[in-house]
């Protein structure tokens, strides 16, 4: 068992923990400390047990704030994925129709004759121009 020296509002403790787990320990006592060092900041010196009872609060009460955001964070992301689920669940919509419409080789044929006479039209116009 591994013994890990922490300190807390100035104060020094030594806590014993599994081995390998250091690091959780010493993560867990700073940000104690840094709660400690407001109140020591703020009010001044503490009894070492109001101190480690005030610290302990405040950082449960943002424990607490921050689960009631995860709740809200996992009620809407339930939400957004029901929408999810029942958009998937839908059935593809009908594939669109589109109607193209088809011109008539008679008036194909009308076309290119009229463009026809309209070049002879044109070549004669240049002919007499030139």
């Amino acid at each position: 068992m591994a013994s890990v020296d922490i300190t807390i509002g100035g104060r020094t403790f030594e806590v014993a923990c599994q081995d390998g787990e250091e690091s959780y320990l010493l993560a867990a006592a700073g940000m104690l400390d840094k709660e400690a060092s407001v109140l020591v900041d703020q009010i001044g010196r503490l009894p070492e047990a109001r101190m480690l009872l005030m610290s302990g609060l405040m950082l449960a009460d943002k424990t607490a704030a921050l689960e009631d955001k995860v709740r809200v964070a996992e009620a809407k992301a339930a939400q957004i994925q029901a929408q999810l689920d029942e958009v998937q669940a839908r059935p593809a919509p009908e594939p669109e129709r589109v109607e193209v419409a088809v011109i008539p080789p008679s008036v194909t044929d009308t076309l290119q004759e009229l463009a026809a006479r309209a070049e002879s039209l044109a070549e004669a116009v240049e002919a007499k121009a030139g």
